[in-house]
């Protein structure tokens, strides 16, 4: 859907985590793996979640393919359970636009809540989403809770409010608006670290 090539915000995420000395990454919602690759490329330890048995069977083969392999990890994971990680055990949590996915606040809540408890003191969080600054927003089928479905998908859409919520506790780094994409979407680049 999206290409082979990595997402802006996979790029700045690896810059970001190279200067903050990380070495293990955790992808949430990895899909076909077009980031996760990119992020073993540029010489992380990463671990690639998704949903899908497929899509990571696609990432663990084009990972062979690659030469990257032996830095690449995947494990089928649904996002509404907790992680199946150890307490404190990587350095740095990707995730583009999966938080945005048809989930509840208190969803969305408790899956942050998983990320500080699997990130090292110091570890860093980004992650994208769709807020309600964008055009789909308002359009479609209601949900409730700022879900709302177009197209046959369904977004939770992002108030600055529930940003700023589940950045409590951390250091909030970065709120920074960028658009993808042919509507464009709109979207916030996050970037929060837990206190050292």
């Amino acid at each position: 859907m999206y290409g082979g090539h990595p997402s802006a915000p996979a790029v700045h995420a690896a810059r970001q985590f190279h200067d903050a000395g990380a070495n293990d990454v955790l992808e949430l919602g990895a899909g076909h793996g077009r980031d996760a690759l990119f992020l073993a490329h540029e010489g992380f330890i990463v671990q690639a979640t998704d949903f899908s048995t497929t899509g990571l069977e696609q990432l663990r083969a084009a990972a062979r393919d690659r030469g990257v392999a032996e830095q690449v990890t995947t494990l089928v994971h649904d996002v509404r359970d907790p992680l199946p990680l150890p307490t404190a055990s990587v350095d740095a949590v990707f995730a583009h636009m999966l938080l945005c996915m048809a989930l509840s606040t208190s969803q969305i809540h408790a899956l942050v809540g998983e990320v500080r408890r699997v990130l090292r003191p110091g570890g860093m969080f980004l992650y994208t989403v769709r807020h309600t600054g964008d055009a789909h927003y308002g359009a479609g089928t209601a949900h409730g809770d700022d879900i709302w479905e177009h197209g046959g998908f369904a977004v939770h859409f992002f108030p600055r409010a529930l940003v700023d919520a589940l950045a409590e506790g951390w250091v909030l780094e970065d709120v920074f608006a960028f658009e993808e994409g042919d509507l464009p979407r709109r979207l916030w680049r996050i970037t929060q670290t837990l206190p050292r």
